[in-house]
């Protein structure tokens, strides 16, 4: 079972709720960076304006359904960057979400901040140290949370074509 067959990314990513909303025109826009996908959408009106994000998902081995998902965007000037995990709703939300980027690595841990229909999400602020070492990595991570049964469940996270797609962003 390889790392890529789990985590490439779907032709047609999901976008977070913020993505999500208007039916206005809108023209979108993708990159492929190894496991990695650039998105862009730019609203057609009243102001024209342009959101991206990269994100990663992973899927279920068995029927390659969409399992969970990982996302960040640019953050705004002098702000933190926010790296953004998506996972079924089925979690136990009073555990934290642990990621880590290698077995070497102490981890991050983030709450659950909301579930909606599509998903329970928690948010890890990235400050720039933190971000170098995102920028850095090149192997596999683990993104941890737990079930609502209470059992440890572990997503591999790529962190393969991180940097370039990161670095496609662009900047505001």
């Amino acid at each position: 079972m390889s790392v890529s067959f789990l985590l490439r990314a779907a032709g047609a990513v999901l976008l977070l709720a913020s993505f999500s909303a208007s039916a206005q025109a809108q023209q979108s826009t993708s990159a492929t960076y190894d496991d990695w996908v650039l998105n862009c959408m730019t609203e057609a009106a009243p102001t024209p304006h342009k959101v991206c994000q990269i994100s990663q998902i992973s899927h279920i081995k068995e029927n390659n359904q969409p399992f969970s998902r990982v996302a960040m965007s640019r953050p705004a000037s002098g702000a933190p960057a926010v790296f953004v995990a998506q996972l079924p709703v089925n979690v136990l939300t009073q555990a934290p979400v642990g990621l880590r980027l290698d077995d070497a690595d102490p981890g991050l841990t983030a709450p659950f901040v909301r579930c909606i229909p599509a998903g329970c999400f928690a948010e890890f602020e990235l400050k720039d140290d933190l971000l170098k070492k995102f920028r850095a990595a090149e192997g596999v991570g683990k993104l941890t949370f737990k079930d609502a049964a209470g059992h440890d469940l572990v997503v591999p996270v790529s962190m393969k074509g991180f940097r370039a797609a990161y670095d496609s962003l662009p900047k505001e």
